[in-house]
């Protein structure tokens, strides 16, 4: 009894790991890294300082702060490898609002833009994005992995459309054929019961003549002279 349980507690102990490891990896996987490539701010809203705390947040997660950026009018490039990126990780087909802002010393911060940052906003065939603000700021975003996602999810989507418009086709084909089936047959039947109507209609009328017959003979008095 105590190495059924040992043993037991042994297999459940490695699904839960098996279990845990897998939801970890098809979370990491699901999602998409996004980065900042370039940002130039045009205006900057704090008075009392004069460079600037700019930053980068999605609702309901951590800010990221972008030191380098300091000055408007000028155009600052990443290359993906600064410490404070990744900028977000973007989950499949889901959008995050998001959005610049402006630290202020006096009161609620400053807002460049808010908007729904989404996966399809990427494009082939290099995964990228540029978002403009007339005034406000000018800034290009990377993520390979969204056209890589967005190109299978749409291949999916007009594989299924495909094979959804040939399973009408084959149906529609098969309800003909069955209505011609059905005609074919009803045809036939109809035939056949003609037939055997009009056969009995000959038997009756030949019957019907040998009756009269008979009668003609016996009103005659032929029958009794043969």
């Amino acid at each position: 009894m105590s190495n059924r349980y040992t043993l037991d507690f042994g297999v459940s102990a490695k699904f839960l790991l098996f279990w845990i490891l897998l939801s970890f990896f098809s979370e990491s996987v699901s999602s998409m890294v996004v980065t900042l490539d370039s940002i130039e701010i045009f205006n900057t809203h704090e008075w009392l300082n004069s460079k600037p705390e700019i930053y980068f947040q999605c609702k309901g997660e951590n800010k990221t702060e972008l030191p380098d950026v300091k000055k408007a009018h000028v155009l600052y490039n990443f290359n993906g490898e600064e410490s404070w990126q990744p900028l977000i990780e973007l989950p499949d087909k889901k959008c995050k609002r998001c959005g610049f802002y402006e630290k202020d010393s006096l009161k609620s911060d400053d807002v460049f833009e808010e908007w729904e940052f989404c996966p399809s906003d990427f494009k082939a065939p290099y995964g990228k994005y540029a978002r403009f603000k007339e005034k406000e700021f000018n800034a290009t975003f990377s993520c390979v992995q969204c056209v890589t996602v967005d190109a299978a999810a749409s291949n999916s989507d007009s594989g299924s459309h495909s094979r959804g418009k040939g399973m009408h086709i084959v149906l529609v084909i098969l309800i003909i054929s069955l209505v011609t089936t059905v005609l074919v047959l009803g045809a036939v039947v109809a035939y056949k019961y003609w037939q055997k109507k009009r056969r009995e209609q000959e038997q009756a009328r030949f019957l019907k003549l040998f009756e009269d017959g008979d009668d003609i003979e016996d009103e005659l008095g032929l029958g009794t002279v043969i």
